[in-house]
């Protein structure tokens, strides 16, 4: 009997060590009174649903227009431009051509050998005064009377009469090609011609290129045909003149998208008044196009379903959520098409946590102080 008391004493020492080091077994703490303390359930102040409201961050829808912008590297060229060339050949007696001098249309810039040209002219003009006093005389003696001029010698007198003329004509047009005059008005380039030379028929002379407006060449994705308009603004800058903005506006466009590159070619001309500008410099064009105003939210107010992308907003206290299309990202904002007033409170964080009629607390909102009454 002893021996058994003395086990059981044992067996009993082991548990309440055990208890001690390592508490109640499944680890259910006691209370007080020896029992399990009562938890929170479902319906407690943390629970979901049933309990408190959902904690969100709410913000206003706001309504702003999108900015697109449009970059593109293009390469400039006068307005009009051309490159003098001679119709003849000949030997040069006279040159003005002093580079970078600004000529008008019609100026003397090369004078060839006119010599042998204007003999030819000389004698023409003979046969053609001859020709005239022939041709007076035969109708002189005709009207007189005399049965010796008659109508074919007339006719023949008036065709070597016509012939001449011709004759003085072409003469007068072999001079005048002697004679190199500027086609256009502009600004003159770089020459090599000298007097003395001999020049031959097509030979480039000199450029002369008119810089009073630049034709600014560049590409632009397929996606801006849209807005590609003439007379649509466009702002420019060269590294050659660093900080400064010039401004034009689309001239001209091409009528076909490359279909390798899938760009458009446009073309925007810009004001030159002061010559800063030159031929040949490389431009950086932006064109921005500006929408009518749209639903801006913050990118973390959209969430995404199997049935596309969606927002919540708060109605009565409560969570809704709504289809929305996205037009347009930007930073941290997204451009919407939905049918949602301006002002529109919508939950910008915590969405993911809600389901439709859920009551929700704005988590910037004040906190609502009681006061307590006096014990």
């Amino acid at each position: 009997m002893k021996k058994l008391l003395y086990v059981i004493a044992s067996l009993a020492i082991v548990a309440g060590a055990y208890v001690w080091s390592f508490g109640v077994p499944g680890g259910a703490p006691t209370g007080a009174d020896g029992q399990a303390p009562v938890t929170q359930g479902p319906g407690g102040p943390s629970g979901r649903p049933g309990g408190g409201a959902t904690t969100v961050v709410l913000t206003p829808v706001d309504m702003q227009p999108f900015e697109d912008t449009f970059r593109a590297i293009g390469n400039s060229e006068a307005v009009s431009s051309a490159t003098v060339t001679s119709d003849v050949s000949g030997r040069i007696v006279e040159v003005n051509l002093t580079p970078n001098a600004l000529v008008s249309q019609g100026d003397v810039l090369v004078q060839l050998d006119a010599r042998a040209a204007t003999l030819s002219l000389e004698t023409a003009q003979s046969e053609l005064e001859q020709a005239d006093a022939t041709v007076a005389r035969y109708e002189r003696l005709q009207q007189s009377g005399n049965l010796t001029i008659t109508d074919v010698t007339l006719s023949e007198a008036r065709l070597t009469q016509r012939l001449a003329e011709a004759t003085v004509a072409q003469a007068e047009l072999a001079l005048e090609d002697l004679t190199i005059r500027a086609p256009i008005s502009g600004k003159i380039g770089l020459s090599d011609v000298n007097v003395g030379d001999f020049l031959t028929a097509n030979t480039p002379i000199v450029t002369i290129d008119n810089a009073s407006a630049l034709l600014v060449e560049f590409e632009l994705p397929e996606r801006s045909v849209g807005f590609l308009a003439l007379g649509r603004p466009v702002t420019l800058q060269t590294p050659s003149l660093t900080g400064r903005n010039f401004y034009g506006e689309i001239a001209s466009f091409d009528s076909r998208i490359d279909d390798v590159t899938r760009s458009i070619t446009v073309r925007a001309r810009v004001e030159n008044p002061d010559g800063f500008l030159w031929p040949g410099m490389t431009f950086t064009t932006r064109i921005t196009d500006l929408s009518d105003p749209l639903l801006v939210v913050p990118s973390t107010a959209i969430t995404w379903s199997r049935d596309g992308a969606s927002i919540w907003f708060e109605s009565d206290g409560k969570a809704q959520s709504m289809p929305v299309t996205i037009l347009h990202r930007r930073d941290e904002n997204v451009w919407l098409d939905a049918d949602l007033p301006a002002g529109t409170m919508i939950i910008a964080e915590g969405a993911h946590k809600l389901r439709v009629g859920s009551q929700i607390t704005d988590a910037n909102a004040a906190p609502q102080l009681t006061e307590r009454e006096p014990t």
